[in-house]
């Protein structure tokens, strides 16, 4: 097969002090993400230099991982361990929106959520910190009543996800599936049509984001890079960009004023035992030329 395009970039430091940032969203100017070990939901100013100032929007006792909001503001969470979504009210309390424990088989991870306030949400599968093998488990679909069905299409270790523009198609990352699958969104926001969308054997697909030509930059959690694939192809198809990273990276966002800097999170490690209390992880940025698209 032809190789993949190798890019060399120049990265930015846009702030350092985190354990492990996840759930990446560029939201009403701001970049924002969760930080599981610091136990915080957080936004970041990004100054003119492309270094930033955090701000910390939210304190959670527990572990918050994707993130969204609904059409009127709310915002979203992912409540990992208790396999909840949480929503924070407009007067800053803290509630239930939605219990996933009978769809989960593991960790509740990360969520995209629709313009119409439709969240999926993916699940570990499995207990991956206690090293058992990997099975398959399905995506949880929340209606923004807060009421949860579960899809019928088994994936392995469904993590990232992204939604086209037209909100019609959702595209997942398997992280041990090797793969992306799409699916159409029917009129009541169920997932129908399952089809594999692009072939990324040998990465682990973790956190992902979409641009204007249906490229998905996704952090591959097991080879210290970031890579674009686009659809229908593989990760040794010429149209393919590998970008080497500094440290192990779980996640990336497009964002900024024109939708084209790159936000990439890096940690050592993704095990608590490594990342809890480091603050060694850190978000660094670099431009691009395609701009974002879709959600989140």
């Amino acid at each position: 097969m032809d190789e993949a395009t190798q890019m060399q970039v120049e990265w930015t430091t846009v702030i350092d002090g985190i354990d492990f940032g996840e759930g990446p969203r560029w939201h009403d100017g701001r970049l924002w993400f969760s930080d599981f070990y610091q136990q915080t939901i957080s936004s970041v100013e990004i100054h003119a230099d492309g270094s930033g100032t955090r701000h910390v929007e939210l304190h959670y006792d527990g572990r918050p991982s994707g993130l969204g909001w609904l059409p009127d503001g709310r915002l979203l969470f992912v409540s990992m361990l208790d396999r909840k979504v949480m929503r924070q009210e407009a007067d800053g309390s803290v509630v239930e929106h939605a219990d996933l424990s009978v769809v989960a088989g593991g960790h509740c991870n990360d969520m995209v959520v629709s313009s119409t306030g439709i969240a999926y949400v993916g699940n570990f599968g499995f207990d991956f910190e206690a090293g058992d093998a990997p099975t398959t488990t399905t995506l949880a679909v929340v209606h923004p009543d807060g009421q949860v069905q579960a899809d019928s299409h088994g994936l392995l270790f469904p993590n990232g996800a992204v939604l086209s523009p037209s909100e019609s198609t959702l595209m997942v990352g398997e992280t041990f599936g090797g793969q992306y699958t799409a699916f159409t969104i029917d009129d009541k926001g169920l997932l129908t049509e399952p089809r594999v969308w692009a072939t990324v054997d040998g990465t682990a697909p973790d956190g992902c984001t979409l641009d204007e030509e249906g490229g998905i930059w996704f952090s591959d959690a097991a080879g210290k890079q970031i890579v674009r694939v686009i659809g229908s192809g593989d990760i040794d198809d010429p149209s393919t960009i590998r970008i080497g990273t500094p440290n192990n990276t779980y996640a990336c966002m497009l964002g900024g004023d024109d939708g084209r800097t790159l936000f990439v999170f890096l940690c050592d490690d993704a095990s608590p035992d490594v990342a809890s209390g480091s603050a060694t992880g850190s978000i660094i940025s670099t431009r691009v030329d395609v701009a974002h698209a879709g959600l989140p």
